[in-house]
């Protein structure tokens, strides 16, 4: 077995965010997992989705997202709906995986790259930067190392008595660090912190944080700059542990509006929104007598979206003059 300790120096401000997370996720677990619905639950994993590939360039958008998972034509360039369809078949199957296992490891690329690449599941055989913007942000390892690497790295996880949410983040570094894969290693690092953090808070596998990255990508990239600089994962792990604390308050949030609004406002949506009927926005709004479109928007129709509880018509045009909402039967 091997001995190798990825280097870090633990610091007040990774200790404080530790303690801030836990107790968050401690709530978000006892007062709110009853109300991350199925349908919250899928929305959460299809903000994911999106989020991640977006930050690899893919341009659908959350709305067209969900209409490829549920198999509407979508207007797109077939690799970036390939991207979509692998991405989410490989995050339903990330309960079956153990993150020390490399064979766990091999088969999610697989799964994630199918038909992308043309070795999906393999370690890259030639060498490999992180471009951004045609500059070079850091040269991998060559691949002569990835064998001894990757296994010193699984084995470190394997027996590693970290907590997790430090453990997942020195992973997350990492694996971006050795770059073991030919494309698709972005991708794979996130995956592989959720799957490390599901383990330990079954909640968290539907933690939309790559929302957060994706929104912050400059100090993503910055993250990962200053731990190649200083030689360890310290500045990338206090990072992740930020954008992992902002997604929980942001999902807390919508769980929190879920919860009160689904038995009135939303309540009182679905009486006037009955199923099988498709109305523009307008046309609920004059049936709940209400005249001031913020209000509805706010109050009514995206709670009533984001639980799952009703759709769009045309998601792949959100503003679209014709769009109407119907209930998910």
């Amino acid at each position: 077995m091997s001995n190798y300790q990825p280097p870090l120096t633990v610091t007040p401000t990774m200790l404080a965010l530790v303690a801030d997370i836990s107790e968050q996720v401690g709530v978000l677990t006892a007062n709110r997992e009853a109300a991350l619905t199925p349908q919250l639950r899928r929305g959460n994993r299809i903000r994911t989705i999106q989020a991640s590939l977006a930050i690899e360039n893919n341009t659908l958008s959350v709305e067209q997202v969900t209409a490829v998972l549920d198999g509407k034509r979508v207007l797109g360039l077939p690799r970036e709906i390939q991207e979509v369809r692998n991405a989410f078949c490989t995050y339903e199957a990330m309960g079956s995986w153990r993150a020390e296992r490399q064979v766990d490891l091999l088969a999610a690329h697989k799964s994630l790259m199918a038909g992308l690449i043309d070795n999906a599941g393999h370690f890259r055989e030639g060498g490999v930067g992180i471009y951004r913007e045609q500059r070079l942000l850091h040269m991998a390892p060559p691949a002569s190392r990835l064998q001894p690497l990757m296994h010193d790295l699984l084995a470190w996880l394997g027996a590693s008595d970290w907590h997790p949410l430090i453990s997942s983040c020195v992973f997350h570094y990492e694996f971006e660090f050795i770059h073991p894969f030919a494309d698709g290693n972005g991708r794979m690092g996130r995956l592989w912190q959720t799957l490390i953090l599901s383990r330990w808070r079954p909640v968290l596998a539907y933690l939309p944080v790559e929302s957060v990255i994706c929104a912050q990508q400059e100090a993503y990239y910055a993250a990962l700059a200053a731990a190649d600089r200083a030689g360890e994962a310290t500045p990338f792990v206090e990072y992740m542990l930020r954008a992992l604390l902002e997604a929980l308050v942001e999902t807390d949030q919508v769980t929190d509006q879920v919860t009160d609004q689904v038995t009135d406002q939303v309540a009182r949506l679905l009486d006037v929104l009955r199923p099988g009927v498709a109305l523009k926005a307008n046309e609920l709004m004059q049936r709940l007598e209400l005249t001031h479109r913020p209000t509805f928007s706010a109050n009514y129709l995206k709670p009533a979206l984001a639980a799952g509880l009703i759709e769009m018509t045309n998601p792949t045009s959100p503003r679209s003059p014709g769009q109407q909402y119907r209930r998910v039967l």
